[in-house]
């Protein structure tokens, strides 16, 4: 049995490329910082002392910034190269990070957090660029699990050195933040400049002329951004309710909130590889994607049902994590294989700002429903639009088979 669970995970980590490894390690450094954002609501309603609607309308900011980054990623990579725009939006996300520290002026806040987040988010679509270019055809939805490890492993760190520190200095956070974004860009800048990475393009190839579909006239695709959407409005609750529920409600403490935000990473961390190796070959995706879909949902439908206890909230974790796993490795596949070259970044910024739009939605919407009717209400709301976009996949997959 161990031997078998031990050559698992040997298959699953074999394969990727050196680079792709090196990119993983610039994620880690990145995410192990990650302490701003899961805790800014508690921030600004403990530090700031502003209500939770102030709160959430400020991650909702933050969202909409990130939507502008995200368009506007995907079009500079697609115009100057992934390996420089991920160089950029690190450090000027660094910096913008410590700036924000100093903040406390409210409407302060608000245009800095927007300009942090057009910088820091125009990264993501240049980094899913730079997965690809890194990957083979076989091995992709493997590449992108192992960036999602770094990512998740690097917020179980963030998420329970967050957590401590935020019981004693929420400035610090910002420091830890913005330093990390800058040494994540020292370590790109040594091992994956194209003098030193012979995968890395010295400059955006324009020599090849294939060219597939336009991300923006195709039909499908524009289908599974709405459905994107809808999911991730239901999964950032998981960083803008949930928090100040686990605090109003379960009674939780700042450090055992971190701590359950590290625990979804570390089973992402320990698991997911394993499990993308396993299903992939299948090649039943989107069937995938409509399980974690659902299973998102009743992660927070359980908080209604299960009376409420710091072990619920253990649960609820486990639940929403399974869902994670399930869906958003299969997520990437779908959009991935739908592109070249040429149009890679607008397909990678569109989906960017899928996520985006969310980010504005949910953390916006959540808050507003948790305060006027309260989180009961909340938690049935998240149900059931899992269960509208779980309908949603199975409709594309039914799409899919039909055109394939």
């Amino acid at each position: 049995m161990i031997t078998r669970v031990t050559n698992l995970y040997r298959s699953a980590y074999s394969g990727l490329s050196p680079a792709t490894w090196w990119l993983s390690l610039v994620m880690l450094i990145n995410r192990a910082g990650t302490m701003v954002v899961p805790f800014m609501t508690l921030y600004l309603t403990e530090a700031k002392h502003y209500p939770i609607g102030k709160a959430g309308l400020v991650m909702s900011v933050f969202g909409m910034g990130a939507i502008c980054g995200g368009m506007l990623g995907g079009k500079l990579t697609d115009k100057f190269g992934f390996y420089n725009v991920q160089l950029g939006a690190l450090t000027c996300g660094g910096i913008m990070f410590i700036f924000l520290g100093q903040l406390s002026n409210y409407p302060a806040i608000c245009v800095c957090v927007f300009v942090l987040a057009t910088l820091n988010d125009s990264f993501r679509p240049a980094n899913a660029n730079a997965i690809a270019q890194y990957s083979k055809e076989e091995n992709r939805t493997r590449s992108y699990s192992l960036n999602r490890l770094s990512i998740n492993l690097g917020w179980a760190v963030g998420g329970a050195v967050g957590g401590f520190i935020a019981s004693r200095n929420y400035h610090l956070l910002f420091w830890i933040d913005g330093l990390t974004n800058i040494g994540a860009a020292i370590l790109l800048r040594l091992v994956l400049h194209p003098s030193r990475n012979k995968q890395t393009p010295l400059h955006k190839d324009r020599s090849k002329t294939e060219k597939k579909r336009s991300a923006f006239s195709d039909r499908l695709y524009f289908v599974f951004i709405i459905l994107t959407i809808l999911f991730g409005f239901c999964f950032f609750q998981l960083f803008a309710t949930i928090p100040v529920f686990f605090k109003q409600q379960l009674l939780l403490t700042p450090f055992f909130i971190g701590c359950i935000m590290a625990l979804n990473g570390l089973i992402i961390a320990l698991f997911e590889m394993a499990i993308v190796f396993t299903l992939e070959p299948r090649r039943k995706n989107m069937r995938y994607i409509i399980m974690g879909t659902l299973l998102v949902g009743l992660s927070f439908v359980v908080f209604n049902i299960v009376p409420g206890t710091k072990w619920l909230a253990i649960l609820s974790t486990f639940i929403v994590t399974a869902g994670e796993m399930l869906s958003m490795p299969f997520m990437n596949s779908f959009w991935i294989n739908r592109t070249d070259h040429n149009n890679r970044g607008k397909y990678a910024g569109l989906y960017t700002a899928a996520w985006s739009i969310a980010q504005v939605l949910g953390p916006f919407v959540g808050s507003q429903i948790a305060e006027r009717l309260g989180f009961v209400t909340l938690w049935w709301t998240i149900g059931c639009i899992s269960v509208v976009g779980a309908a949603g996949f199975k409709w594309l997959q039914l799409q899919e088979a039909k055109s394939g």
